[in-house]
């Protein structure tokens, strides 16, 4: 088996996907500045700039498994998702920290996202993890959807301010494509 690549080139009907680079950084923060993407999130500041910077996109970067979304037709950025804590004995990996712009919600950019990622990451793991916060309604049935079940929640805390980051789980086997 080769060696597992957390930074694909993937290309879909509407979007494709790439490894995130600095030269990113102002694309991707105009799509992420939408106040209303960030709602429902535990981190519901990171649409300002700075936070942006500090808190989503300097991680982005280091993690190894970052991805920028974008639109075949015109090649605009309009979110990012990544691949992060991969566990090689375990065959498990997390996907996550993913935003798409207002204009593709409700469509099918989050389900072709999803499959373009999972289709690929399944090649080695057998199990996928998606983190949640227990009020991100949106985020939760978009999970579901993908035949991931809620395993557990963990008390969790952003700035002093407490929420529960749900924990969901999908096998392989089970991950309705």
């Amino acid at each position: 088996m080769s060696p597992i690549d957390l930074q694909p080139v993937l290309a879909g009907r509407e979007i494709g996907l790439r490894p995130i680079t600095e030269q990113d950084f102002d694309a991707l923060h105009q799509a992420a500045s939408d106040p209303e993407i960030w709602s429902l999130h535990p981190d519901s500041q990171r649409f300002k700039r700075d936070i942006f910077k500090q808190r989503f996109f300097e991680g982005a970067l280091s993690s190894g498994g970052a991805l920028v979304i974008h639109e075949i037709e015109t090649q605009r950025i309009i979110g990012s998702s990544r691949y992060y804590e991969w566990c090689p004995n375990t065959r498990e990996i997390a996907i996550g920290y993913t935003f798409i712009e207002r204009a593709h919600w409700g469509g099918e950019t989050n389900g072709e996202l999803k499959q373009l990622m999972l289709n690929h990451i399944f090649q080695w793991a057998d199990t996928v993890w998606f983190h949640v916060g227990d009020n991100n309604l949106r985020s939760r049935r978009a999970v579901e959807k993908l035949g991931a079940t809620l395993s557990h929640g963990e008390d969790r805390e952003l700035d002093g301010m407490p929420y529960v980051q749900l924990y969901y789980r999908l096998e392989q086997s089970n991950y309705i494509n």
